[in-house]
């Protein structure tokens, strides 16, 4: 698609900013108003729009498919989002270990027992840590606290908690990226715990490299955007 606008801009709107192309304000895939409701994210995504040349490159759009995503998907159905958030703390990365006599086990407990600890002293929940692959569910109590925590995100922030949790397999993981303090790429090292051991012990597999340097700007995305979409003015 040629670019079709001259004009790049960042204007007030209700309950928040948009950006408009010569004076026209930007929609959503499904064509809601693109409301974004941080000036840093407007500048950020109206930055992509102006850095365009006179053919339209998708691959420029760092953050368009996740605020069209809070917009058209979050925001109709914030029980579901949260419902599908709930389900990663099930089968959490970061609970599942292995067997204590196996060496691995060692370097889960060194690596993730910390993570797990930091949010459970900012949750005030439990996790249970489960050795072998048998799934043993978390507790009620945990579910309504986690309820409770992610019912106080808005919608651009549940985007990007959920694209980090998919992508880490970890809604705990996803859970202390949000936090002011947060690595990013520490929290993706620790989701990678396990395939980074196996490289170690087999080498490493180039298809396999690839997927993971696509996932990672994935996963570094997302986190940038809910930095963003959280930034004050």
């Amino acid at each position: 698609m040629k670019r079709f606008y001259e004009a790049v801009d960042v204007e007030a709107a209700d309950n928040g900013i948009q950006i408009t192309l010569d004076g026209r304000g930007i929609k959503t895939a499904l064509g809601n108003a693109q409301v974004l409701p941080t000036k840093a994210l407007s500048d950020a995504m109206a930055k992509e729009w102006d850095a365009q040349g006179e053919e339209i490159d998708p691959a420029l759009f760092l953050y368009r498919d996740l605020a069209d995503f809070a917009i058209d998907m979050i925001a109709p159905d914030r029980d579901a989002t949260i419902t599908k958030l709930l389900s990663f703390i099930e089968t959490d990365t970061l609970c599942y270990r292995a067997d204590p006599d196996e060496a691995f086990y060692a370097r889960q407990c060194e690596m993730w027992d910390p993570l797990l600890e930091e949010l459970e002293s900012q949750t005030d929940i439990k996790l249970e840590r489960i050795s072998g692959i048998m799934h043993r569910p978390q507790s009620p109590e945990m579910h309504i606290k986690l309820t409770d925590r992610l019912n106080n995100f808005d919608d651009f922030a549940l985007a990007s908690t959920l694209t980090m949790a998919s992508l880490a397999a970890s809604l705990s993981v996803a859970l202390l990226a949000n936090a002011a303090d947060a690595d990013a790429n520490a929290l993706w090292s620790a989701a990678n715990l396990e395939e980074d051991w196996q490289i170690e012990q087999w080498g490493q597999d180039h298809e396999a490299e690839d997927v993971r340097k696509r996932r990672t700007a994935d996963f570094l995305n997302a986190f940038e955007f809910g930095r963003l979409a959280a930034a004050s003015a």
